[in-house]
């Protein structure tokens, strides 16, 4: 819901960055990997209650996801980059719900499992989404240019990003605030679905 506000706010900043990383020979898919060890990272950070920092860590990782991006807008972007990154980003999504059961599985397993079925659900109506868009021919840059058709919805990296800040600030709210953001992403995944019914009917 928030990206498309927060993408015109940052993709300057986030395009010039791009550019001088691309001279200097930086390429994107490394950005990426770099971005899911700042995340695993984190998660680790995150089951030894060491929160604030694991909060850092996050905000640099998705830095990263950011830049991928805009460096290989400025130099050369692929399939195989663009496959890399939404399979780093669900890892990285993945992680830091898990990392929060390992801190305190007694409190926090239950929230959590629920969360990651919220997130497996959510994923998939968004993948399955993309791969019959394709299918269709469909095409959008309602979130910039893309690898795969991207839907929107109320939960997007931009919700998902402060929803993990939040419970690094109050580890001991996790699971209500974990049960909330099930239920935006439920509701996201819904939304997806009757999108979908309207867009792939038959004979359309």
């Amino acid at each position: 819901m928030l990206d498309g506000a927060v993408r015109r706010q940052l993709d300057p900043i986030l395009n010039r960055l791009g550019v001088a990383l691309a001279e200097r020979g930086l390429s994107a898919d490394a950005i990426t990997v770099c971005g899911l060890c700042l995340g695993l990272a984190a998660a680790v950070l995150i089951a030894l209650h060491s929160y604030p920092a694991g909060a850092v860590l996050i905000l640099l990782s998705r830095l990263c996801d950011g830049l991928d991006g805009a460096v290989a807008r400025a130099s050369r972007k692929t399939d195989f980059g663009g496959f890399l990154d939404i399979v780093l980003d669900f890892a990285f999504y993945g992680a830091i719900p898990l990392a929060f059961i390992i801190a305190d599985p007694a409190m926090n397993g239950l929230a959590g499992g629920l969360l990651l079925f919220t997130f497996y659900v959510n994923g998939s109506s968004f993948l399955a989404f993309a791969v019959i868009a394709e299918k269709r021919a469909l095409s959008t840059e309602i979130r910039g240019a893309k690898s795969i058709y991207f839907t929107t919805g109320l939960a997007e990296a931009t919700e998902t990003i402060a929803f993990f800040l939040a419970c690094c600030l109050f580890p001991g709210w996790f699971p209500v605030l974990a049960v909330i953001f099930a239920v935006i992403c439920l509701y996201t995944a819904l939304s997806r679905i009757v999108l979908a019914r309207r867009a792939f009917r038959d004979g359309q």
